[in-house]
């Protein structure tokens, strides 16, 4: 049986320019939402787009869509992801499912094929919520879970909001979000796990996305002197915070399977070291793909952080940050990744996703899959972040078959 295949080496060079944009030391990029270098991204992808012909939108959250024409004038096939990075980010993370969607669509292109339905490629806003929170900004708004108004009033770690930096860069677009309805929807992304790459696996069929809890806890002690006062009579917001965070991985640990906890950023006021702190912002993050269990590990953490307080004699605030269920995807969408993979001779199997991903929002509106590639020591959001060749282009030759079977 005859395919039509990606060009490798083409998908390569492609990424390999796009990551000298926001280059770090070491190979990784760091281009955060709506930064200068976001910009010169989404320019350089707008600029590849038009190239192969395609018909390009921005919509006012600042997505971007680039459209092949099909036969009829049906709903789109949507493949894409994301072009923002973390801090210290990665080369493939998002940006490989969005190259690799441009690069199937000119491997049609180059084939001369005709489509019965539209493909359309979306490169999404803001993913990661490294820079704006929530995560998935663009995909949220573009299927009607935040409205355009409370996106635009979101402040940044830097103090900027969403609506001007979208305004400042030039991409708060003209068309309406969600104005392409998708049939479908399906998204390449690098693992960013080890288990692919521990069996010896070319492709994972992702079954769902774990459902999040993203919290920020802000507890207030009392400063004082880190000599003078007894240890029986402090209100030490430090100590609370280690304790918090200790609690966090044990309730990782005792509830085992998919349940992960991450304290991602702890500061400390004033920050000095003779000074007992008074003040301890801190992030956490909890993750199961199980939403009963999910809401245990919730209720677990609030349970302690009250009783720590009350002890403690210091007071805590809890703002939540973001919080998704769990997404379990069709079985239809994950056996068809499954089936053009074997067709194409590669070796695969199914798994669950424990990062969050414009999938699972997308999953509100159409059939909704994803295709994992195997990480290297199952690293991401790192500048060591990597996945070979052969494995970026099976990747984007199963997009291909999944495009050519759902548009045709």
């Amino acid at each position: 049986m005859t395919h039509t295949s990606i060009n490798g080496g083409r998908l390569l060079r492609r990424l390999e320019t796009f990551n000298e944009i926001g280059a770090l030391p070491g190979g990784g990029n760091c281009r955060l939402a709506l930064s200068d270098e976001d910009r010169q991204g989404r320019d350089l992808l707008v600029t590849w787009m038009k190239e192969l012909g395609l018909a390009v939108s921005v919509d006012a959250i600042g997505n971007i869509f680039g459209l092949r024409a099909g036969a009829e004038s049906l709903d789109p096939v949507m493949v894409g992801s994301h072009i923002d990075t973390v801090g210290t980010g990665g080369r493939y993370d998002g940006l490989y499912g969005v190259l690799a969607g441009l690069e199937a669509l000119e491997s049609l292109n180059d084939a001369g094929a005709t489509t019965r339905r539209p493909v359309a490629l979306a490169a999404f806003t803001n993913e990661e919520g490294s820079r704006f929170a929530p995560f998935a900004l663009g995909s949220l708004v573009h299927v009607g879970a935040l409205s355009l108004d409370d996106a635009y009033a979101i402040k940044g770690i830097d103090g900027a909001s969403v609506g001007d930096e979208l305004r400042r860069i030039g991409y708060a677009g003209a068309a309406r979000p969600g104005a392409i309805k998708a049939h479908a929807y399906f998204e390449l992304h690098i693992e960013q796990g080890p288990i692919l790459e521990d069996e010896g696996l070319s492709i994972g069929a992702v079954e769902g996305v774990q459902g999040l809890s993203w919290s920020e806890l802000t507890i207030e002690g009392q400063s004082g002197h880190a000599g003078a006062t007894p240890m029986r009579l402090r209100h030490d917001a430090a100590y609370v915070a280690a304790e918090i965070a200790v609690c966090v991985r044990r309730i990782a640990r005792e509830f085992g399977g998919y349940q992960v906890g991450t304290v991602g950023r702890l500061e400390l006021q004033p920050g000095l070291v003779n000074v007992i702190a008074g003040r301890a912002t801190m992030t956490v993050d909890l993750r199961n793909i199980d939403e009963p269990l999910l809401q245990d590990a919730e209720a677990r953490l609030a349970t302690f952080v009250a009783e720590l307080a009350a002890r403690e004699g210091v007071s805590v605030k809890t703002r939540s940050l973001a919080r998704f269920a769990p997404v379990i995807f069709p079985e239809t969408m994950v056996s068809m990744v499954q089936e053009v993979a074997q067709a194409r001779g590669l070796s695969s199997r199914r798994l669950p996703s424990g990062a969050g991903h414009d999938a699972q929002m997308m999953a509100r509106v159409c059939p909704s899959g994803m295709i994992f590639v195997p990480s290297v020591g199952g690293l991401s959001h790192n500048v060591r972040e990597y996945t070979v060749p052969k494995d970026l282009e099976a990747g984007a030759n199963v997009l291909l078959g999944l495009i050519e079977r759902l548009a045709r």
